[in-house]
């Protein structure tokens, strides 16, 4: 996607469970896009308030880490150009329990209100954590229930997606999004998490030896309700 001087602004909007799934996962994708002018609406289901990460050595606890990790989080959206934080107040680790039509009418709602031309989430079965698979699979509900399923792509993790077969994928359902000049700004996000990522000494390591830790680009799978798309190297 390139800039269009007055064209109409671009929006997408990224559904997911904790602080720090932005960065994470796909943290140079959202700086790129919003570099491209792109307006970004980030919602997060929890505060991660029962992630193991309580600094390193530990300096906080249960009743200070969900203010931290939202602090944190904010810093990070502002790193990486997301104009919109959102939080569904979910507690930590309970998601799954969620009553799914409420939670499902919700997040429909707030896509009407958005109306993005690309929605990120989770993978119902691959997101490797039941908080991720839970609102994968209520957004996923959302989109179809709002008539955006052709807007829908899946977050995946580093390059497991460069052979999509083994997961029941071909190279077509794949977009691959070339992050290289926006790893500099994932990586100072990284360190906005720092309760979560202090504990990865390379992360704190020199820029040039902590950048050379990153992948190049950023992988997503299409609904398979999307359209049929000819270039792959870009969500719009």
């Amino acid at each position: 996607m390139n800039e269009i001087h007055n064209a109409p602004m671009k929006k997408l909007l990224a559904v997911f469970a904790h602080p720090d799934d932005e960065t994470f996962i796909c943290g140079g994708t959202l700086a790129k896009y919003a570099g491209l002018g792109v307006d970004i609406t980030l919602v997060s289901a929890t505060r991660g308030e029962m992630g193991r990460r309580m600094g390193n050595l530990p300096y906080h606890n249960r009743e200070s880490i969900p203010a931290i990790r939202e602090m944190e989080l904010r810093r990070a959206c502002d790193t990486l150009g997301i104009r919109r934080l959102i939080f569904l107040d979910i507690r930590d680790k309970t998601v799954e329990f969620i009553d799914e039509t409420r939670l499902t009418d919700s997040i429909a709602d707030l896509i009407d209100e958005v109306d993005p031309d690309v929605i990120l989430t989770f993978h119902e079965k691959l997101g490797g954590h039941p908080d991720h698979c839970a609102i994968g699979k209520v957004t996923t509900a959302a989109c179809e229930r709002s008539g955006h399923k052709e807007s829908l792509y899946f977050i995946t993790y580093g390059d497991m997606m460069e052979q999509p077969e083994r997961y029941g994928y071909t190279p077509k359902d794949i977009v691959k999004i070339d992050v290289k000049d926006h790893l500099g700004a994932k990586l100072t996000a990284f360190r906005d998490h720092r309760s979560q990522s202090e504990i990865d000494k390379w992360v704190w390591q020199e820029d040039r030896k902590a950048l050379a830790k990153f992948g190049r680009f950023e992988y997503f799978i299409k609904d398979s309700h999307a359209a049929v798309k000819e270039d792959l190297s870009d969500l719009f």
